[in-house]
Formats: C-alpha cells, sequence, structure tokens
C-alpha cells in the first residue's frame, strides 16, 4: 500500500467531434487544386499516428501518394478547432501560425516544418486548416509527462538530455535574434490595450484569463496570481525590447534525432515581447511535470530545465543578460490556469468528468502558484 495519490486519468483525452471519415477524398482534391502539377488528385490516408502532445487543436497524420509518385509523402493537418469542442484559446488564427512559420524558416535556420499550404476561411472543412511536411524524430511525450519515465527522453543518459536542453535554449535563442522583429512580425503583436509589447500580453492574458474561468468558476489562487502581475509590472529593457516569442516553448512541442532539435512545433502562442516569456516558459512548463511527478512519489527528473542553467545557456548563446523570470514564470501560471480551464470545460462536455466538477482539483500546477507568490504581501 502507498499513501501518494492516483495520478489523474489523462491518457485519452477526446480533443474532437469531428468525423474523420469524410477527410481523405476533401483533402485529396484540395492538394490537387494547390499542385495542379503533380498530375491528378493523390491518394489520401489518414495515419494512425495522431498526436497526443497539446489540447489547443486537433492534429491528423496523413500519406498522400500521388499518381506517378514512387513512394507517398507523410503530411500532417492542423484544423482549428469548432466552437462546440470548447477551444483552449479566444481566436485561433491558424493564418499567423503559417506566416510566422514561414518567415521564421526563411530567415532562421531555425528547423520548423515545411508549410505545404493553408485554408483559412473554413468554406472547406468548415475551419481553417494547415498541411505541413512530416517530420522524422521523437517528442518528450505530455501524455503521461516524460517527467513519469519510461520514454526515451526520461531514460536516456543524463549527459544526452543536457545536450537536448541546451540545443532547444540555443534554438529559442535563435528565434530572439531575427533582427526588427517589431517590424517583421508586426501581425503578431497582440490587439490588446497596453503600451508595449508586455503590457499588451498582460492584456491579453486578462481576456483569456476571463474566458476560460467564466466557463468552469473561478480559481482563488490564479485570481491571485493575475492581480500580483498587475501590481509588479517590470519596467526596463524588459516592457520595452520586443522579440519573436515563439510562445509555446517547451520541449513537447519539439521533434528530436539524435537529441538534437529537428522540428520547432506549435506557433498559436506566437507574439511580440521580452525574451523572457520563452525562457520562463520552458522552465516553467518542465516545473509543472516535475510537480506533478514529485505528488505521485516519484523522483522525476529534478537536474533538467533548471533555470539557472537554462538562463546561462542562453546568456552564452546572445550576449544579452536576462532579467528576473518570476513576474514571467507567474504570467505562465495563470496562462497554465487557463489552458487547464479550458481542458476541464472540454473533458465535461465530452463526458469524461461531470458536470460541476471542482476546477481546483484539475489545476495541477496549483502547488507552484503558492510557491512563487508565497512571499507576496
Amino acid at each position: 500500500m502507498t499513501d501518494n495519490p492516483t495520478p489523474p486519468d489523462i491518457t485519452s483525452l477526446q480533443h474532437s467531434s469531428r468525423d474523420l471519415e469524410a477527410l481523405p477524398a476533401v483533402v485529396a482534391d484540395w492538394l490537387a487544386d494547390r499542385e495542379p502539377d503533380r498530375g491528378g488528385a493523390p491518394t489520401v490516408v489518414l495515419s494512425d499516428a495522431i498526436e497526443k502532445n497539446g489540447q489547443s487543436s486537433e492534429t491528423v497524420a496523413m500519406t498522400a501518394a500521388w499518381p506517378g509518385a514512387a513512394d507517398p509523402e507523410r503530411l500532417v493537418m492542423r484544423l482549428a478547432p469548432t466552437a462546440q469542442d470548447v477551444p483552449v484559446f479566444t481566436e485561433y488564427r491558424l493564418d499567423h501560425q503559417y506566416e510566422a512559420m514561414r518567415l521564421v524558416r526563411d530567415l532562421t535556420d531555425v528547423p520548423v516544418p515545411v508549410v505545404r499550404g493553408i485554408e483559412p476561411t473554413g468554406s472547406v472543412l468548415g475551419v481553417p486548416f494547415l498541411v505541413m511536411e512530416h517530420i522524422d524524430g521523437v517528442i518528450p511525450p505530455d501524455v503521461l509527462p516524460y517527467t513519469f519515465g519510461d520514454n526515451w527522453f526520461a531514460d536516456a543518459p543524463a549527459e544526452r538530455r543536457a545536450d537536448a536542453q541546451r540545443a532547444t535554449v540555443r534554438t529559442i535563442a535563435a528565434l530572439h535574434s531575427i533582427p526588427d522583429a517589431a517590424s517583421v512580425f508586426g501581425f503578431l503583436d497582440r490587439r490588446t490595450p497596453g503600451k508595449t509589447p508586455l503590457h499588451r500580453q498582460l492584456s491579453w492574458l486578462d481576456e483569456w484569463y476571463g474566458f476560460a474561468r467564466d466557463e468552469v468558476g473561478p480559481s482563488a489562487r490564479a485570481d491571485r496570481a493575475l492581480a500580483w502581475l498587475h501590481d509588479n509590472v517590470p519596467g526596463g529593457a524588459a516592457a520595452a525590447e520586443p522579440v519573436l516569442c515563439w510562445g509555446d516553448a517547451r520541449i513537447g512541442n519539439v521533434i528530436y534525432r539524435d537529441f538534437s532539435p529537428v522540428g520547432v512545433l506549435d506557433w498559436e502562442m506566437a507574439a511580440l515581447g521580452p525574451r523572457e516569456f520563452d525562457l520562463a516558459w520552458i522552465v516553467f512548463a518542465h516545473r509543472v511535470f516535475q510537480s506533478i511527478t514529485e505528488s505521485m512519489g516519484l523522483p522525476g527528473l529534478p537536474d533538467t530545465l533548471r533555470e539557472a542553467d537554462v538562463v546561462a545557456t542562453y546568456e552564452d548563446a546572445t550576449g544579452v543578460q536576462v532579467g528576473d523570470l518570476r513576474w514571467f514564470h507567474v504570467w505562465c501560471a495563470v496562462a497554465w490556469s487557463a489552458i487547464l480551464m479550458r481542458v476541464t470545460a472540454r473533458r465535461i462536455r465530452f463526458g469524461e468528468l461531470p458536470a460541476g466538477a471542482d476546477v481546483e482539483e484539475n489545476l495541477l500546477h496549483n502547488p507552484l502558484i503558492d510557491e512563487l507568490l508565497g512571499d507576496a504581501s
């Protein structure tokens, strides 16, 4: 017998109510229109390899066999969520994701997927979608979190995990080093109130968290954290210097081969803002998984993605001194609250949780909020 709690059953969360049966024929016709020189429509077959990481969109793997081609192509389709499937975000701009990925690929060596096309109107499938080329490799799993062990990342030698960590932080550094980000990626500046990109990111978080809490009710901890953010907005360089922020910068959104990034995925949260957003996010995301793992009486990976190590690698790569990350960690904590509130609402929608489920029980990072605000006045 053990006194450790049973981990929540998050191994088969439903993302969508979409019927995929008609998808291959529709996608085949769309691809044929996009690439008319290929000799006709391809035969599209959906794969069983549906992405389990992430909660914000529906991702479908497929093969497309073109007439006369020796081998089928492996493609990945991302579809915007429908309102009935309880989207995570207030809006889902696949057009922004497409353009961010295209520009990053043109301007840097950061390995973003090749996007074959986008249907931004929703006229074909009822929602916008884009199609990318598949990238071979492995991803640290979210379900169950890689910190639980029994996966390629956790079971690797510590020095190889450290190799992956350093390479990923250097990838973030490369994104942040794109010149004149405010102009090049101006379409990613939040259209919310605020005098700087940092202030607009906070206003955006206000809207997003309000959208999430309206569905399942408030969280006292997240409410307190959001109030603390408003009372402690940093100034100086953090408030004024925008870079391209990947947004969802974490190792669960990276495809690796030989512990090196070969695919940088999930650009839904891309925005202009201080570099500290991405650095706090990659550290905080690991801390969430590590905290959950330790609550189950498991060791996890306490030596992975420590803030001091991440910052040291980043500063070495960029020559830029990073500011204090505490404010940005609290921002991440409120953002995770919004995500998990929407996931809770979706689980209620699909019958995985009862109506009226206690939202606090599903905010698995609450201990981190207590830790971050423990010495706040």
